[in-house]
């Protein structure tokens, strides 16, 4: 695995960043590395999750979708 260094870090976002790990049991490297991991998901994750969360939205009739094209016409 590689290995990033950052620096210039505000002493803000170091405090922010430590009570967050805190609050999550986790050290300020992995709270990082698990921000860096949902940030940058593999792209097949991402499009699971959006079919997911589609699935679970609920469907529109065929009145409302008329109803919004003719929205979008105005």
């Amino acid at each position: 695995m590689a290995t990033l260094t950052i620096r210039n870090v505000p002493e803000e976002i170091v405090e922010r960043v430590k009570t967050s790990a805190a609050q999550h049991g986790h050290s300020m490297e992995q709270e990082l590395r698990s921000l860096i991991e949902r940030r940058y998901r593999s792209r097949e994750d991402v499009l699971n999750r959006i079919e997911t969360r589609w699935k679970d939205l609920p469907k529109a009739s065929p009145d409302e979708i008329e109803r919004w094209i003719g929205e979008g016409r105005e």
